[in-house]
């Protein structure tokens, strides 16, 4: 028999439980209850643990990028207002801008220059136009897509050197194809290496053939996104496949458009493989007579041939401030195709 004591004892525990509790569990838990001081330990440290573990996670990108990014171009900036020399980089001396004023003044650079833009502009719009009417192409339900995809993206994972190799093969003054070709319809062969415009070409094809297929995907990508409603509407109106792609591809793809011109502009003035290797023994130079030598060329001839690190930092620093250039156009563009929309 129970007490009536004890049945109030228990019926007072009791209610103290929580609604779904064991009697027995509320007992236990008040018996085994943590101190206060440490739960205010625990919630500091989870409170610590979500604030911290953000910039935790991110901090890796942020070193890496601090030692291998901002601290070589902050240093690069600092050798452009020095004259320093490759041989003897411990002896450097003041120069400010002068070198920033021997660009400006040379004619090498402003030939540098132009070569950069022709050949980013050869390069870039058969380039971008080619991958839309690929990237159409594959919009469609076409046999073996998945085969196709993976060839377009075939010259993307390819090395430059190899393919800088085979372009050059093709070039060749004597025995290649290009030429070969040329014979055949009757036309006389062309030194693809010493012309202006045959070497800028011929550097510009080995552009388009590595990056069209990547480009291509990127546009597939996007056309994929685009709702099916607005073809469908388009159908109804009486619109046929080149009047849709007009009218309701291409408005959709503009900002992606956008964001391949930009890239490529920028890949562009970076152009530095492709050149060098073309041109073999004269590939630094640009040919015989600076005729495909772009930026990048010039940079690498003044600071690792000539030895000239402070001029060739000006040159990395005035590609950096174009790319800055490049950039501010992309922004403002993007703005104004927010506001049309």
């Amino acid at each position: 028999m129970t007490s009536p004591d004890e049945a109030l004892a228990h019926s007072a525990s009791s209610a103290d439980a929580a609604p779904g509790t064991p009697p027995g569990a509320a007992r236990g838990a008040h018996g085994r209850g943590a101190p206060a001081g440490a739960d205010s330990w625990r919630s500091r440290l989870y409170r610590w643990d979500m604030k911290a573990s953000p910039y935790v996670f991110v901090a890796p990108f942020f070193v890496l990028f601090g030692a291998f990014t901002l601290v070589p171009l902050l240093y690069t900036a600092w050798y452009s207002l020095h004259n320093v020399q490759l041989s003897a980089l411990d002896h450097q001396t003041w120069a400010g801008l002068d070198n920033y004023q021997h660009l400006l003044s040379s004619d090498f650079f402003w030939n540098a220059l132009e070569n950069t833009f022709t050949i980013g502009l050869i390069s870039t719009v058969p380039q971008l136009m080619a991958a839309v009417w690929l990237a159409h192409l594959l919009n469609y339900r076409l046999r073996g897509s998945t085969v196709w995809r993976v060839v377009m993206l075939t010259p993307y994972a390819t090395s430059v050197a190899a393919a800088t190799l085979v372009f050059t093969l093709l070039y060749s003054w004597d025995g290649g194809m290009v030429n070969w070709v040329l014979h055949f319809f009757g036309a006389g062969p062309v030194n693809w290496r010493e012309s202006d415009w045959g070497s800028q070409f011929a550097v510009s094809s080995i552009v388009i053939w590595r990056w069209t297929g990547y480009n291509a995907l990127i546009y597939l990508a996007a056309m994929q996104a685009i709702p099916t409603d607005l073809y469908e509407s388009a159908a109804i109106d009486g619109a046929n496949r080149w009047q849709q792609f007009r009218h309701v591809t291409i408005p959709q793809l503009r900002p992606t458009i956008l964001f391949t011109v930009v890239v490529s502009t920028i890949g562009a003035t970076q152009l530095f493989g492709e050149p060098l290797l073309f041109g073999g023994v004269s590939g630094s130079k640009g040919g015989s007579e600076h005729q495909y030598q772009t930026l990048g060329l010039y940079m690498y001839d003044q600071g690792w041939i000539i030895g000239n690190l402070g001029k060739a930092s000006a040159i990395a620093w005035s590609m950096f401030l174009i790319l800055l250039l490049v950039a501010a156009v992309n922004l403002l563009l993007t703005r104004r195709l927010r506001k049309s929309q």
